[in-house]
């Protein structure tokens, strides 16, 4: 191992060490403070943290890693999420499903294959507007995600399957910050496997240097659009993940804005840096609570 690798792994341990202590604080708190101001005050953070960190990692593929910038990234986030909630109404409606009369581990269940589905579904689709939108870079990209964030908005603003723009309710809940805690930890272990891979080491090749990497005999639009297709897949499960904590949907939750929110995430927290994008996702994302609780904290 070279010196390198030797720094990269040390501060990736570093970043990890501190993300961990970051969680175990706030764990520990819930054991300190009254019960009503942790699940007023902190459980919504950790919620927001968990959801937003595996939304900012997702989108660090495609911005930090493959070097792209888009801008539709809550778009595939959103069709994570109307999957999901949409097959979870499905099995209720079918009666397959009873959330009343199901264990909590049938439940856990039912939720995660809600999301995967979502995730597939985000997958796809992530593929099929990667492979005309990648062959674009730089503003061009951008704007053409945008683009295409905007239209998925506006799809579920009149689809009558999505409620045509009402408030779609009824969906399973995820009840505790802790399962949600454990996909985000599932999935960004494997996000952080699949960067630190061959596949992941040519992605950032390319990044670097795509004419060089085109010559070297690699199939740069293989490896491009399948990278932006893995970045859909896990903003699917975010998404997913968010409509069985909401259990309500619409539209404007996917906007534009959100978008924006996430690209200063990961631009804060580093690009091409997962560690990065946690700490940037759990920093920005919990700072409305803590400011709309500012006058709860200064109490205690």
């Amino acid at each position: 191992m070279n010196t390198l690798q030797k720094t990269k792994l040390r501060g990736t341990g570093i970043n990890c060490g501190l993300i961990v202590l970051l969680f175990a604080v706030v764990l520990l708190l819930g054991q300190v403070l009254p019960q009503n101001t942790y699940r007023r005050v902190l459980v919504p953070i950790i919620w927001q943290m968990c959801i937003f960190i595996l939304l900012g990692t997702s989108l660090n593929l495609t911005l930090g890693y493959l070097g792209q910038l888009t801008l539709g990234h809550m778009g595939f986030a959103g069709v994570g999420a109307y999957t999901a909630a949409l097959t979870s109404l499905a099995l209720e409606r079918a009666g397959l499903f009873e959330a009343s009369k199901a264990a909590p581990g049938q439940l856990i269940l039912a939720i995660l294959g809600c999301c995967l589905l979502g995730a597939i579904f985000a997958g796809l689709l992530g593929l099929l507007v990667g492979i005309p939108a990648l062959r674009l870079r730089g503003d061009y990209l951008a704007i053409v995600t945008m683009a295409f964030a905007e239209i998925i908005r506006v799809c579920f603003c009149n689809f009558s399957i999505t409620g045509g723009g009402k408030t779609m309710s009824g969906i399973l809940k995820l009840s505790t910050f802790d399962r949600a805690f454990w996909i985000m930890v599932v999935c960004v272990t494997i996000m952080f496997l699949f960067v630190r891979s061959r596949f992941g080491r040519t992605v950032q090749a390319i990044r670097e240097d795509y004419i060089a990497a085109s010559a070297s005999g690699i199939n740069v639009t293989y490896y491009k659009v399948l990278t932006f297709a893995v970045s859909a897949f896990f903003a699917g499960i975010g998404g997913g993940v968010y409509a069985h904590y909401m259990t309500a949907m619409i539209p404007t939750n996917f906007n534009f804005n959100y978008s924006a929110e996430l690209l200063s995430e990961v631009i804060i927290g580093g690009t091409g840096s997962l560690t990065g994008s946690i700490i940037g996702a759990a920093s920005l994302s919990s700072l409305p609570e803590l400011m709309r609780d500012f006058s709860t904290y200064r109490m205690l």
